[in-house]
């Protein structure tokens, strides 16, 4: 049983992170590329990849950027969790056979 709700724990933590991982690398380079935005010449360059990244973001979520971003957060949620429990399954295979 503990085997179980320790593969339970895992699962759970590996779709957290998952989900938090691009929300995380697409706000703090939004946030980076806006600091960097103040330093002088720099301004145009900063908001030319600020809105390129948005349209990124906008075609994965049919015109809008934060429903792009969480589309892109559910796949790597689900890919996290399929490979947490492949993991999970090597592991349970392994052990059996040594």
């Amino acid at each position: 049983m503990t085997i179980f709700i320790n593969f339970l724990r895992s699962l759970l933590l590996t779709i957290i992170f998952s989900f938090a991982a691009p929300m995380f690398l697409v706000g703090s380079g939004l946030l980076l590329l806006s600091l960097i935005g103040h330093f002088p010449g720099l301004q145009e360059l900063t908001e030319a990849i600020a809105t390129e990244i948005m349209h990124f973001l906008a075609t994965f979520g049919s015109g809008t950027p934060l429903r792009g971003l969480f589309v892109i957060s559910l796949t790597c949620t689900f890919v996290g969790a399929l490979f947490d429990m492949y993991v999970y399954y090597k592991y349970q295979i392994l052990r059996i056979d040594s």
